[in-house]
Protein backbone atom coordinates (compact mmCIF):
# COMPACT_ATOMS: atom_id res chain seq x y z
CA UNK A 1 0.00 0.00 0.00
CA UNK A 2 3.07 2.36 -0.14
CA UNK A 3 3.05 5.60 -1.70
CA UNK A 4 -0.79 6.79 -1.52
CA UNK A 5 -2.29 7.09 -4.67
CA UNK A 6 0.67 6.97 -6.78
CA UNK A 7 0.31 3.57 -7.29
CA UNK A 8 -2.72 4.11 -9.31
CA UNK A 9 -1.44 6.47 -11.97
CA UNK A 10 -0.03 6.49 -15.24
CA UNK A 11 1.56 9.79 -15.96
CA UNK A 12 2.68 13.43 -15.51
CA UNK A 13 1.88 16.53 -17.71
CA UNK A 14 4.96 17.88 -18.72
CA UNK A 15 5.96 20.94 -20.66
CA UNK A 16 8.61 20.59 -23.71
CA UNK A 17 10.19 22.27 -26.39
CA UNK A 18 9.81 19.65 -29.11
CA UNK A 19 9.71 15.60 -29.04
CA UNK A 20 11.53 14.80 -26.16
CA UNK A 21 11.22 11.24 -24.82
CA UNK A 22 8.03 9.23 -25.36
CA UNK A 23 6.16 12.77 -25.90
CA UNK A 24 5.35 13.76 -29.52
CA UNK A 25 5.41 17.47 -30.78
CA UNK A 26 5.95 19.84 -28.35
CA UNK A 27 4.05 21.76 -25.56
CA UNK A 28 4.64 25.42 -24.37
CA UNK A 29 4.03 27.11 -21.26
CA UNK A 30 1.51 28.75 -22.32
CA UNK A 31 -0.17 26.44 -23.83
CA UNK A 32 0.12 24.94 -20.22
CA UNK A 33 -0.84 27.68 -18.58
CA UNK A 34 -4.16 28.48 -20.56
CA UNK A 35 -5.35 24.59 -20.22
CA UNK A 36 -5.04 25.07 -16.35
CA UNK A 37 -6.85 28.60 -16.76
CA UNK A 38 -9.36 27.04 -18.78
CA UNK A 39 -10.68 24.41 -16.20
CA UNK A 40 -9.41 25.83 -12.99
CA UNK A 41 -11.92 28.97 -14.16
CA UNK A 42 -8.70 30.96 -12.64
CA UNK A 43 -8.86 29.36 -9.52
CA UNK A 44 -5.25 29.22 -9.16
CA UNK A 45 -1.95 30.89 -7.72
CA UNK A 46 -0.20 31.69 -10.87
CA UNK A 47 3.27 32.71 -9.39
CA UNK A 48 3.24 28.55 -8.23
CA UNK A 49 1.41 27.46 -10.96
CA UNK A 50 4.13 29.22 -13.96
CA UNK A 51 6.74 27.76 -11.66
CA UNK A 52 5.46 24.10 -11.98
CA UNK A 53 5.14 24.34 -15.59
CA UNK A 54 8.33 25.69 -16.29
CA UNK A 55 10.00 22.74 -13.46
CA UNK A 56 7.77 19.86 -15.23
CA UNK A 57 10.58 20.38 -17.96
CA UNK A 58 12.90 18.54 -16.14
CA UNK A 59 11.09 15.22 -14.59
CA UNK A 60 11.13 12.90 -17.26
CA UNK A 61 15.05 13.12 -17.29
CA UNK A 62 15.32 13.38 -13.44
CA UNK A 63 12.98 10.60 -13.49
CA UNK A 64 15.41 8.32 -15.74
CA UNK A 65 18.10 8.75 -13.63
CA UNK A 66 16.53 7.83 -10.94
CA UNK A 67 15.47 4.37 -12.89
CA UNK A 68 12.03 5.37 -14.13
CA UNK A 69 11.19 4.63 -17.63
CA UNK A 70 8.26 5.93 -19.92
CA UNK A 71 6.68 4.57 -22.69
CA UNK A 72 4.55 5.93 -25.52
CA UNK A 73 0.85 6.89 -24.63
CA UNK A 74 -1.40 3.78 -24.92
CA UNK A 75 -4.87 3.97 -27.27
CA UNK A 76 -7.88 5.06 -26.23
CA UNK A 77 -6.31 6.98 -23.40
CA UNK A 78 -7.51 10.64 -23.76
CA UNK A 79 -5.96 11.99 -26.67
CA UNK A 80 -2.27 12.37 -24.39
CA UNK A 81 0.18 11.47 -26.47
CA UNK A 82 1.50 15.08 -26.83
CA UNK A 83 1.20 16.66 -23.51
CA UNK A 84 1.51 13.59 -20.99
CA UNK A 85 4.43 11.41 -20.12
CA UNK A 86 3.24 7.48 -19.14
CA UNK A 87 5.40 5.54 -17.04
CA UNK A 88 6.08 2.16 -18.20
CA UNK A 89 4.48 -0.24 -15.73
CA UNK A 90 2.25 2.57 -14.17
CA UNK A 91 2.54 4.17 -10.73
CA UNK A 92 3.78 1.35 -9.19
CA UNK A 93 6.57 0.78 -11.09
CA UNK A 94 7.26 4.17 -10.63
CA UNK A 95 7.36 3.60 -7.34
CA UNK A 96 9.55 0.74 -6.61
CA UNK A 97 12.46 2.81 -8.58
CA UNK A 98 11.97 5.68 -6.50
CA UNK A 99 11.99 3.22 -3.41
CA UNK A 100 15.15 1.58 -4.72
CA UNK A 101 16.64 4.65 -5.30
CA UNK A 102 15.81 5.79 -1.90
CA UNK A 103 16.57 3.45 0.45
CA UNK A 104 20.30 3.06 -1.96
CA UNK A 105 21.11 6.16 -0.22
CA UNK A 106 20.38 5.03 3.17
CA UNK A 107 16.61 6.20 3.14
CA UNK A 108 14.99 4.27 6.03
CA UNK A 109 11.22 3.80 5.37
CA UNK A 110 8.79 3.18 8.70
CA UNK A 111 6.20 1.10 7.40
CA UNK A 112 2.87 0.75 9.27
CA UNK A 113 3.30 3.83 10.99
CA UNK A 114 0.85 6.63 11.43
CA UNK A 115 2.04 9.97 12.15
CA UNK A 116 -0.21 12.01 14.36
CA UNK A 117 1.32 14.65 15.54
CA UNK A 118 3.50 17.64 14.79
CA UNK A 119 4.96 19.69 17.23
CA UNK A 120 5.29 22.61 16.25
CA UNK A 121 5.48 26.33 17.59
CA UNK A 122 4.51 29.74 15.85
CA UNK A 123 5.42 27.82 12.44
CA UNK A 124 8.86 25.94 13.83
CA UNK A 125 8.79 22.27 13.45
CA UNK A 126 10.37 20.64 16.66
CA UNK A 127 9.26 17.12 16.00
CA UNK A 128 6.77 14.25 15.30
CA UNK A 129 4.81 12.30 17.02
CA UNK A 130 4.09 8.24 15.43
CA UNK A 131 1.95 5.27 16.40
CA UNK A 132 4.28 2.14 15.60
CA UNK A 133 3.23 -1.09 16.93
CA UNK A 134 0.48 0.77 19.17
CA UNK A 135 3.48 2.70 20.62
CA UNK A 136 4.09 5.94 20.34
CA UNK A 137 7.56 7.24 19.38
CA UNK A 138 9.24 10.26 18.60
CA UNK A 139 11.45 11.93 16.23
CA UNK A 140 13.27 15.09 15.90
CA UNK A 141 13.86 16.55 12.78
CA UNK A 142 15.58 19.84 11.70
CA UNK A 143 12.95 20.24 9.01
CA UNK A 144 10.11 18.11 7.97
CA UNK A 145 7.96 17.70 4.46
CA UNK A 146 4.85 17.06 4.99
CA UNK A 147 3.23 15.03 1.79
CA UNK A 148 0.00 13.14 3.10
CA UNK A 149 -2.96 13.80 0.55
CA UNK A 150 -6.03 14.95 0.94
CA UNK A 151 -9.02 13.99 3.14
CA UNK A 152 -11.17 11.94 0.39
CA UNK A 153 -11.55 8.90 2.80
CA UNK A 154 -12.42 10.56 6.11
CA UNK A 155 -16.03 9.73 5.51
CA UNK A 156 -16.90 12.11 8.51
CA UNK A 157 -15.23 14.90 7.21
CA UNK A 158 -16.49 14.53 3.69
CA UNK A 159 -20.19 14.40 5.39
CA UNK A 160 -19.40 17.57 6.95
CA UNK A 161 -18.95 19.10 3.35
CA UNK A 162 -21.62 16.57 1.04
CA UNK A 163 -23.95 15.82 3.67
CA UNK A 164 -25.48 11.95 3.17
CA UNK A 165 -24.58 11.87 -0.13
CA UNK A 166 -21.07 11.16 0.60
CA UNK A 167 -21.88 7.51 1.65
CA UNK A 168 -22.62 7.09 -2.08
CA UNK A 169 -18.54 8.32 -2.88
CA UNK A 170 -16.17 5.42 -4.11
CA UNK A 171 -12.88 6.83 -3.19
CA UNK A 172 -10.58 5.24 -5.76
CA UNK A 173 -7.52 5.40 -4.08
CA UNK A 174 -5.91 4.65 -0.71
CA UNK A 175 -8.00 4.13 2.42
CA UNK A 176 -5.39 6.23 4.84
CA UNK A 177 -6.19 9.64 3.27
CA UNK A 178 -7.84 10.68 5.80
CA UNK A 179 -6.88 14.71 6.29
CA UNK A 180 -5.26 13.83 9.98
CA UNK A 181 -2.47 15.83 9.23
CA UNK A 182 -3.63 18.49 7.27
CA UNK A 183 -6.00 19.13 10.96
CA UNK A 184 -2.67 19.38 12.38
CA UNK A 185 -1.31 22.00 10.15
CA UNK A 186 -4.61 24.05 10.16
CA UNK A 187 -5.48 23.62 14.00
CA UNK A 188 -1.58 25.48 14.19
CA UNK A 189 -2.65 28.19 12.26
CA UNK A 190 -1.43 26.96 8.72
CA UNK A 191 -2.81 29.33 5.86
CA UNK A 192 -5.59 27.76 3.56
CA UNK A 193 -6.57 27.14 -0.33
CA UNK A 194 -9.14 25.75 -1.71
CA UNK A 195 -12.79 24.77 -1.39
CA UNK A 196 -13.48 22.04 0.68
CA UNK A 197 -16.07 21.01 -2.30
CA UNK A 198 -13.97 21.00 -4.81
CA UNK A 199 -12.12 17.93 -5.71
CA UNK A 200 -10.69 15.22 -8.55
CA UNK A 201 -14.17 13.38 -8.81
CA UNK A 202 -14.37 11.39 -11.72
CA UNK A 203 -17.06 8.73 -13.24
CA UNK A 204 -16.26 5.15 -12.02
CA UNK A 205 -18.35 2.25 -12.24
CA UNK A 206 -20.67 1.95 -9.63
CA UNK A 207 -19.91 -1.87 -9.16
CA UNK A 208 -16.55 -0.99 -8.10
CA UNK A 209 -14.97 -1.44 -4.29
CA UNK A 210 -15.63 1.40 -2.25
CA UNK A 211 -12.12 1.86 -1.28
CA UNK A 212 -8.32 1.40 -3.81
CA UNK A 213 -10.24 0.49 -7.29
CA UNK A 214 -7.79 2.32 -9.06
CA UNK A 215 -7.88 3.15 -12.50
CA UNK A 216 -9.50 -0.21 -14.02
CA UNK A 217 -12.59 1.03 -12.75
CA UNK A 218 -12.67 4.70 -14.46
CA UNK A 219 -15.11 4.85 -17.26
CA UNK A 220 -14.21 7.27 -20.19
CA UNK A 221 -17.17 6.53 -22.24
CA UNK A 222 -19.26 9.35 -21.57
CA UNK A 223 -18.47 11.25 -24.65
CA UNK A 224 -19.48 8.56 -26.76
CA UNK A 225 -22.88 8.49 -25.77
CA UNK A 226 -25.63 10.05 -23.04
CA UNK A 227 -25.63 10.22 -19.72
CA UNK A 228 -29.16 9.92 -17.40
CA UNK A 229 -29.90 10.05 -14.08
CA UNK A 230 -31.80 7.46 -12.28
CA UNK A 231 -35.03 8.79 -13.56
CA UNK A 232 -33.62 8.71 -17.27
CA UNK A 233 -33.26 12.30 -17.82
CA UNK A 234 -29.95 13.96 -19.32
CA UNK A 235 -28.35 16.70 -16.81
CA UNK A 236 -25.32 17.78 -18.53
CA UNK A 237 -23.40 18.12 -22.24
CA UNK A 238 -21.35 15.10 -22.45
CA UNK A 239 -19.56 16.73 -25.53
CA UNK A 240 -18.58 19.81 -23.85
CA UNK A 241 -15.06 19.72 -24.11
CA UNK A 242 -12.32 17.32 -24.83
CA UNK A 243 -12.23 14.44 -22.12
CA UNK A 244 -8.89 15.17 -20.17
CA UNK A 245 -10.16 19.03 -19.71
CA UNK A 246 -13.40 17.42 -18.36
CA UNK A 247 -13.20 13.83 -17.02
CA UNK A 248 -12.68 15.15 -13.59
CA UNK A 249 -16.32 17.43 -13.38
CA UNK A 250 -18.44 13.92 -13.85
CA UNK A 251 -17.96 13.20 -10.49
CA UNK A 252 -18.95 15.94 -8.99
CA UNK A 253 -21.73 16.19 -11.13
CA UNK A 254 -22.93 12.88 -10.13
CA UNK A 255 -22.62 13.94 -6.90
CA UNK A 256 -25.12 16.37 -7.59
CA UNK A 257 -28.10 13.46 -8.71
CA UNK A 258 -30.53 11.83 -6.68
CA UNK A 259 -29.19 8.65 -4.72
CA UNK A 260 -25.87 9.75 -6.72
CA UNK A 261 -26.16 7.46 -9.69
CA UNK A 262 -26.26 7.35 -13.16
CA UNK A 263 -26.03 5.70 -16.22
CA UNK A 264 -23.97 6.19 -19.74
CA UNK A 265 -25.89 4.79 -22.24
CA UNK A 266 -24.39 4.25 -25.85
CA UNK A 267 -24.99 2.16 -29.02
CA UNK A 268 -22.97 -1.03 -30.55
CA UNK A 269 -20.63 1.25 -32.93
CA UNK A 270 -19.12 3.01 -30.48
CA UNK A 271 -18.04 0.39 -27.82
CA UNK A 272 -14.74 -0.13 -28.76
CA UNK A 273 -13.77 3.44 -28.99
CA UNK A 274 -12.75 3.62 -25.45
CA UNK A 275 -11.13 1.83 -22.34
CA UNK A 276 -13.19 -0.08 -20.98
CA UNK A 277 -14.30 -0.63 -17.60
CA UNK A 278 -13.00 -3.83 -15.42
CA UNK A 279 -16.71 -4.92 -15.32
CA UNK A 280 -18.26 -5.72 -18.51
CA UNK A 281 -21.59 -3.39 -19.63
CA UNK A 282 -25.11 -4.39 -19.26
CA UNK A 283 -26.62 -4.84 -22.33
CA UNK A 284 -30.10 -4.92 -24.43
CA UNK A 285 -31.68 -5.21 -27.76
CA UNK A 286 -34.06 -2.21 -26.88
CA UNK A 287 -34.07 0.92 -25.16
CA UNK A 288 -36.94 -0.45 -23.46
CA UNK A 289 -35.17 -3.78 -22.07
CA UNK A 290 -31.77 -1.59 -21.14
CA UNK A 291 -34.26 0.49 -19.03
CA UNK A 292 -35.87 -2.44 -17.09
CA UNK A 293 -32.55 -3.75 -16.64
CA UNK A 294 -31.50 -0.15 -15.01
CA UNK A 295 -35.06 -0.01 -13.14
CA UNK A 296 -35.00 3.30 -15.25
CA UNK A 297 -39.14 4.26 -16.15
CA UNK A 298 -38.94 2.73 -20.05
CA UNK A 299 -41.05 5.66 -21.67
CA UNK A 300 -38.87 8.46 -20.15
CA UNK A 301 -35.98 6.96 -21.32
CA UNK A 302 -37.22 5.65 -24.64
CA UNK A 303 -38.25 10.30 -25.04
CA UNK A 304 -35.28 10.52 -24.04
CA UNK A 305 -33.11 8.87 -26.40
CA UNK A 306 -35.87 10.10 -28.94
CA UNK A 307 -35.44 13.58 -28.42
CA UNK A 308 -31.55 13.64 -28.90
CA UNK A 309 -31.80 11.36 -32.01
CA UNK A 310 -34.03 13.71 -33.21
CA UNK A 311 -31.73 16.65 -32.53
CA UNK A 312 -28.55 15.41 -33.43
CA UNK A 313 -27.13 17.35 -36.83
CA UNK A 314 -25.14 15.48 -39.09
CA UNK A 315 -21.16 16.47 -39.33
CA UNK A 316 -18.03 15.07 -39.68
CA UNK A 317 -17.33 12.78 -36.54
CA UNK A 318 -14.01 12.47 -35.29
CA UNK A 319 -13.38 11.96 -31.33
CA UNK A 320 -9.65 12.93 -32.13
CA UNK A 321 -10.48 16.86 -32.32
CA UNK A 322 -14.12 18.51 -31.36
CA UNK A 323 -15.93 18.02 -34.02
CA UNK A 324 -19.09 19.78 -35.62
CA UNK A 325 -21.38 16.76 -34.25
CA UNK A 326 -23.90 18.06 -32.17
CA UNK A 327 -27.32 18.98 -31.02
CA UNK A 328 -29.34 21.02 -32.02
CA UNK A 329 -32.61 22.87 -29.92
CA UNK A 330 -32.03 20.14 -27.19
CA UNK A 331 -31.11 21.30 -23.72
CA UNK A 332 -28.78 20.21 -22.21
CA UNK A 333 -26.89 20.41 -25.19
CA UNK A 334 -24.40 18.15 -26.72
CA UNK A 335 -21.47 20.20 -28.01
CA UNK A 336 -18.89 17.36 -29.87
CA UNK A 337 -19.37 13.68 -30.49
CA UNK A 338 -22.98 13.46 -31.22
CA UNK A 339 -23.92 10.76 -32.86
CA UNK A 340 -27.54 8.83 -32.92
CA UNK A 341 -28.23 5.67 -30.68
CA UNK A 342 -29.55 3.84 -33.27
CA UNK A 343 -27.20 0.67 -34.09
CA UNK A 344 -28.57 -2.57 -31.38
CA UNK A 345 -27.76 -3.86 -28.90
CA UNK A 346 -27.61 -1.03 -26.80
CA UNK A 347 -25.07 -0.66 -23.72
CA UNK A 348 -24.83 1.25 -20.47
CA UNK A 349 -22.64 1.36 -17.40
CA UNK A 350 -23.61 2.59 -14.26
CA UNK A 351 -21.58 5.36 -12.44
CA UNK A 352 -20.68 7.02 -9.30
CA UNK A 353 -18.94 9.61 -7.96
CA UNK A 354 -15.22 8.15 -7.84
CA UNK A 355 -13.11 11.00 -5.95
CA UNK A 356 -8.99 10.66 -6.19
CA UNK A 357 -8.29 13.97 -4.01
CA UNK A 358 -9.41 16.66 -2.66
CA UNK A 359 -8.53 19.81 -3.01
CA UNK A 360 -8.48 21.90 0.49
CA UNK A 361 -5.13 22.00 1.55
CA UNK A 362 -2.55 24.74 3.04
CA UNK A 363 -1.11 27.35 1.01
CA UNK A 364 2.72 26.96 0.29
CA UNK A 365 4.89 29.72 -1.37
CA UNK A 366 7.93 28.97 -3.97
CA UNK A 367 10.58 27.14 -1.79
CA UNK A 368 7.00 24.99 -0.73
CA UNK A 369 7.00 26.26 2.54
CA UNK A 370 4.04 25.93 4.62
CA UNK A 371 1.93 29.28 5.17
CA UNK A 372 1.07 30.54 8.48
CA UNK A 373 -0.99 33.29 9.49
CA UNK A 374 -0.01 36.53 7.91
CA UNK A 375 0.87 34.62 5.15
CA UNK A 376 4.62 34.23 7.37
CA UNK A 377 6.38 30.87 5.58
CA UNK A 378 7.41 28.29 8.32
CA UNK A 379 11.46 27.94 8.27
CA UNK A 380 11.47 24.13 8.15
CA UNK A 381 7.77 22.84 7.67
CA UNK A 382 7.27 22.07 4.01
CA UNK A 383 4.37 20.50 1.86
CA UNK A 384 4.39 18.85 -1.28
CA UNK A 385 1.27 16.74 -3.30
CA UNK A 386 -2.14 16.36 -2.56
CA UNK A 387 -1.81 18.31 0.42
CA UNK A 388 -0.91 21.77 -1.38
CA UNK A 389 -2.10 20.78 -4.71
CA UNK A 390 -5.22 23.45 -3.97
CA UNK A 391 -3.03 26.30 -5.03
CA UNK A 392 -2.47 25.45 -8.47
CA UNK A 393 -5.95 23.53 -8.72
CA UNK A 394 -8.70 25.13 -7.00
CA UNK A 395 -11.46 24.20 -9.71
CA UNK A 396 -11.48 21.61 -12.12
CA UNK A 397 -8.64 19.23 -13.73
CA UNK A 398 -6.03 18.47 -16.17
CA UNK A 399 -5.39 15.03 -16.58
CA UNK A 400 -1.82 13.87 -15.38
CA UNK A 401 -1.80 17.78 -12.98
CA UNK A 402 -1.67 15.74 -9.85
CA UNK A 403 1.76 13.79 -10.55
CA UNK A 404 3.21 17.16 -11.59
CA UNK A 405 2.29 18.87 -8.57
CA UNK A 406 3.79 16.13 -6.51
CA UNK A 407 6.87 15.81 -8.19
CA UNK A 408 7.50 19.23 -9.02
CA UNK A 409 6.87 20.45 -5.10
CA UNK A 410 8.43 17.30 -3.69
CA UNK A 411 11.54 18.06 -5.58
CA UNK A 412 11.36 21.90 -3.86
CA UNK A 413 10.68 20.62 -0.73
CA UNK A 414 13.35 17.89 -0.49
CA UNK A 415 15.46 20.72 -1.88
CA UNK A 416 15.13 23.51 0.70
CA UNK A 417 14.02 21.43 3.96
CA UNK A 418 17.78 19.79 3.49
CA UNK A 419 19.46 23.40 3.41
CA UNK A 420 17.27 24.54 6.16
CA UNK A 421 19.04 26.12 9.03
CA UNK A 422 18.97 24.35 12.41
CA UNK A 423 18.09 26.45 15.39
Amino acid sequence: MRGGNTRHTRNLRVMHAGPAHTLEGSYSEEEYWQDLLGVTGGHTDETLTRLMIRRSEELPGWLHEKGVRFQPALAGTLSLARTNAFFLGGGKALLNAQYRTAEALGVRVCYNSEVIRLNATRGRFSNAVFLDQGDEHEIAARSVVVASGGFQANTEWMREVWGEAADNFIVRGTPYNRGALLKELIGKGAETTGDPTQCHAIAVDARAPKYDGGIVTRLDCVVFGIVVNRFGRRFYDEGEDSWPKRYAIWGRLIARQPDQIAYAIMDSKVLGSFMPSLFPPMSADTIEQLASILGIESGTLEKTVGQFNGSVSPGNYNPEILDDCSTRNLEPPKSHWALPLDTPPFYAYPLRPGITFTYLGVKVDEQARVLFQGGKPSPNMFAAGEIMAGNIIGKGYCAGTGMTIGAVFGRLAGQYAASAEER
